[in-house]
C-alpha cells in the first residue's frame, strides 16, 4: 500500500532522516514511535506528499507521487491521502458538514453526492446531530471526529494522524482509538499513526520504533 526506500532528508546541516526503509500493508494500522526530534513527524509529512525527501524513493499503490507535477502530486495527494493532525484544523466559518464537504468538491465530486457522502461518514461517527454546527460549538473529542470524517471522505488509499488524540481527555482519547480500528474493519482502511502515547501505540497491528531519523525497530 504504502513503501519507503531509502528515504533522507536533511534541515540545513542536520540530518532529520538517515535511510528509511518502511512498507505499510493495506488495512493495516501502524503506529510510529519515538522521542520528540526521532523523525517521526518528518516520514509523515514526507509519506503525505506534503515534503520532499532529499534522496530516495515513496511508493503509494504502486504509484511514484514525486515524479508528478506538483499540480498533479497535490490533485493524488487529495484523492489516496487522508490527514489527521493533533490540532484538527477545521475551518472555522464553515459547519461541521460543509468542513467534511471541502475535500471532495476539490475533487470535483458533484455537491449532492459529496453532501450524501458527508452525511453518512458523520452519521457514522455520531456526529448526525452536530452537523449544522461551526467548530466553535463542537466539543474537542466532535471536533476530531469531525477531522477523521474529512480525512475519509474521498475514500483515501492510507490515512495518516499525527499525535491524533495529543489533544484529548482520557474519555475522547480512548473513543479515538477505537474508532481507528471500526474503521479499519467497517471500511478497510489502512493507518500510519505517529504518536507519543502509549495505549494507542499498544493497540496497533505494528509498532515502528525511531530514534536520530532511523528505524530501530
Amino acid at each position: 500500500m504504502v513503501e519507503t526506500k531509502g528515504i533522507t532528508k536533511s534541515f540545513g546541516s542536520l540530518q532529520v532522516l538517515k535511510g528509511i526503509d518502511l512498507c505499510i500493508n493495506k488495512e493495516e494500522i501502524v503506529a510510529v514511535v519515538g522521542p520528540s526530534g526521532a523523525g517521526k513527524t518528518t516520514l509523515l509529512q514526507i509519506m503525505g506528499t506534503l515534503d520532499r525527501p532529499d534522496t530516495g524513493k515513496l511508493y503509494i499503490k504502486g504509484a511514484e507521487p514525486f515524479n508528478l507535477p506538483e499540480k498533479e502530486r497535490a490533485a493524488f495527494r487529495n484523492k489516496h491521502i487522508g490527514f489527521v493532525f493533533q490540532f484538527h484544523h477545521l475551518l472555522p466559518e464553515f459547519t461541521a458538514l460543509e468542513n467534511v464537504m471541502i475535500p471532495a468538491l476539490i475533487a470535483k465530486c458533484n455537491y449532492k453526492e459529496a453532501e450524501k457522502k458527508s452525511k453518512n461518514l458523520l452519521d457514522f461517527l455520531r456526529l448526525t446531530d452536530r452537523m449544522k454546527h461551526k467548530p466553535s460549538e463542537l466539543s474537542g473529542g466532535e471536533k476530531q471526529r469531525v477531522a477523521v470524517a474529512r480525512a475519509l471522505i474521498n475514500n483515501p488509499a492510507v490515512i495518516l494522524a499525527d499525535e491524533p488524540s495529543g489533544s484529548l481527555d482520557t474519555k475522547n482519547k480512548e473513543e479515538l482509538h477505537s474508532l481507528f480500528f471500526d474503521l479499519r474493519k467497517e471500511m478497510g482502511h489502512t493507518f500510519v499513526i505517529v504518536t507519543h502515547d502509549e495505549q494507542l501505540a499498544k493497540l496497533a497491528d505494528r509498532i515502528i520504533h525511531m530514534k536520530d531519523g532511523i528505524i530501530t525497530t
